[in-house]
Order: C-alpha cells, then sequence, then structure tokens
C-alpha cells in the first residue's frame, strides 16, 4: 500500500503550487476542492515523514545496540512508535469518500408512532443541534411541519462546518446517520406507563458546493406557489409565499415554506433539490458499483434500522457496528462522538478487507 505515497506527495506539492496561484482564489469552488485535498494530503505527508522517522531512528537505535546495551533498551518502545506510526499512515492511505469534506442537509421524519414518532423526531433535532455545536459547526433550519403534541412531522436543517480537512467535515461524520432511528420509551401521552416502540426516518444528503456542480435546467422545473400554513392548516401567511418545486426528470419535489419570502423559500427549495439530486446521482452510481457498497457501512437503503434509543435502559444501541452503550441521556445532548466513531471504524475496516482481498 506504500508504494502509492510517492504518488500522493508529488500530488500534494502540485497543489501546494496552485495554491500560491491568485487565480485559484478567484474561483471559490475550485479553491474550496483544491484546498480539501491539500489539507486531506497535508495529513498523509505528515504521517509518512513520521513513520520514515520511525524507521530511521530503529535501524540507528539497534546498530548502536550492537555496541552499547544502553541503546537497546530503546528499541521496544521505538518498536512500538514504528507500528502506531505504520497503522496511521495505513488507514490515511484508505481511500477516501470524494464528499468527506462537503456539508449536509438532513432531513427528519416522523414514522410509524404518530405523534410519540414527531416528539422524538424533535428530540433527534436537538441531539444533532448539540453535536453540531460541540463540533463547531453551524445549523440552519430551513424547513419544519410541526406536529400539534410540539413535535415535527417533518424538518430539515443544513449543518455546515469552515473545516478544511475532509476528515472533519460534516458529511465525514454524519453520513452514517441516514436510516431507520427506533425508540423505546413511555409516550407523553401513554397513561398506563407502557412502553412503546416508534420510528422516526432521518436523511443526509451532501450538500452542493456551488449551483452549477449540479445543472438543473429551468425547463426541467414546475413550480407552484401557495399560502403557508401551521398546525392543522391554520394559516399563517396571507401571501404565496410557500413554494413546491417538482424536478420533472427525476420526480423529486421539495415544498418550503418556512420563510416568509417567496424568493427566501425558493432559494432554500433549491438548495435541498440540488442535495437530493446528487444523492440521487450517487446512488445509482453505488448501484453499478457492487464494491462499494459492499464496503460502506452508510446504507443507501433508507427504510433500514441502524440505532435503537432505549430510554428506560438509558440504553443505545447501533446495530450495525455493534456498539453499545448506557448513557442514553448524555448521547441526546449532543454525546453522539463515540457512536459516529464506532461507524467511521467499522467502515475503515471493511475498506481495508476490501483492499486486502483486491491484492
Amino acid at each position: 500500500m506504500f508504494e502509492s505515497v510517492q504518488v500522493l506527495l508529488d500530488e500534494h506539492k502540485d497543489l501546494q503550487d496552485q495554491l500560491a496561484d491568485p487565480a485559484v482564489h478567484a474561483d471559490p469552488a475550485r479553491s474550496k476542492k483544491i484546498n480539501r485535498r491539500y489539507a486531506e494530503l497535508s495529513r498523509i505527508q505528515a504521517a509518512y515523514n513520521t513513520w520514515h522517522q520511525a524507521q530511521e531512528d530503529l535501524a540507528a537505535a539497534r546498530e548502536l545496540a550492537k555496541e552499547d546495551e544502553a541503546f537497546a533498551e530503546e528499541v521496544p518502545s521505538l518498536e512500538e512508535h514504528l507500528a502506531t506510526s505504520q497503522e496511521k499512515l495505513r488507514r490515511l492511505l484508505i481511500p477516501r469518500d470524494p464528499d468527506d469534506g462537503r456539508d449536509v442537509i438532513m432531513e427528519i421524519k416522523g414514522g410509524e408512532g404518530g405523534a410519540e414518532s414527531a416528539l422524538f423526531a424533535a428530540d433527534l433535532l436537538r441531539m444533532y443541534m448539540h453535536y453540531a455545536e460541540s463540533k463547531g459547526w453551524k445549523t440552519e433550519l430551513l424547513e419544519r411541519t410541526e406536529s400539534d403534541l410540539g413535535g415535527y412531522k417533518d424538518v430539515q436543517v443544513a449543518i455546515k462546518s469552515n473545516a478544511t480537512d475532509p476528515s472533519q467535515g460534516v458529511w465525514a461524520h454524519l453520513k452514517y446517520e441516514g436510516g431507520v432511528h427506533r425508540v423505546q420509551r413511555v409516550p407523553a401521552t401513554e397513561s398506563q406507563g407502557r412502553i412503546h416502540t416508534s420510528t422516526t426516518g432521518v436523511l443526509v444528503f451532501p450538500e452542493v458546493d456551488a449551483p452549477e456542480e449540479v445543472e438543473i435546467s429551468q425547463n426541467d422545473l414546475k413550480i407552484d406557489v401557495y399560502r403557508s400554513s401551521g398546525p392543522g392548516g391554520q394559516s399563517v401567511n396571507t401571501t404565496d409565499s410557500a413554494v413546491r418545486i417538482t424536478h420533472l426528470p427525476t420526480g423529486i419535489t421539495v415544498a418550503m415554506q418556512n420563510e416568509k419570502s417567496q424568493l427566501q423559500n425558493r432559494e432554500a427549495g433549491m438548495r435541498v433539490l440540488r442535495a437530493r439530486i446528487l444523492a440521487r446521482q450517487q446512488e445509482e452510481q453505488a448501484a453499478l458499483d457492487s464494491a462499494a457498497r459492499k464496503t460502506q457501512i452508510r446504507t443507501m437503503d433508507r427504510s433500514e434500522r441502524i440505532r435503537t434509543y432505549n430510554f428506560p435502559e438509558n440504553r443505545i444501541a447501533d446495530h450495525r457496528t455493534g456498539y453499545k452503550a448506557y448513557n442514553l441521556d448524555s448521547v441526546m445532548n449532543g454525546a453522539l462522538e463515540p457512536v459516529i466513531e464506532s461507524a467511521i471504524l467499522a467502515d475503515e475496516e471493511a475498506r481495508l478487507a476490501d483492499i486486502g482481498d483486491q491484492s
């Protein structure tokens, strides 16, 4: 695997030269793409230098130990350091998802369980908002349809990061959250104290960096405007500010009514539409690439039950990775990192195994 490092180091040098060119920074989309790749390769270069130095230090210690036993005492720790640095470099050389540095649009939808499912959708939104805050990410509520009890039948939120390192990107962490989330608890509407099981769906889309990245012809769009409404159909706007956009070639439909301005709702709707079209394109590509499907923990099947939140036992369990912990109260307050890390590590292991099968 390490034979490919020199090619990556040469690419790193080339990108460094490109970033010194003012013309690159005149194109924000191109600059962002180059900066992401440069940051990714910078980590590989640093890890390679550490590994290479560890090799030299160990070789020197072994040579000197032939004449001075004091150096022999350093050999075990240097061997351990070499093994650690080698493993770090090996993992960094795993082909990375090219979308890892992207921001995301997340949609949380009520599922089985009616009012309780909508309430849990609101709980999940708060969990992700707290997690985003802990990572220094910014959140923007794009659209929401509230339930009568204060939950959400459907809510969409954009999550953004200023990180240039793809490994710290929003998509790199939240892409594993798509699927069915199951909750077991006593609903607020339950008078007998019985535990109910409900489900809530989460969809995660990588956000398009620039509008031109996903070409959409105006002739392919059907745009309807109407008056927005609140829970129970109560009118909250006296003008036709709500927008429904249908992309005719794919049948994808996006509705927005969160903003008071029709223009703002249309812009938000186009952001979501581009993200969904990009996700559709990626799913079609993944369907053609059976190897990629095998190595990804992130499922393309949005009906898969990925996680259970058991409130009576304060337990959270991820069914894909086997992760289990009894700190659900902390997780719901945003302490989601260990859960997500288990998915990242499982994905890395699957990718490493796939590389081994191909070698």
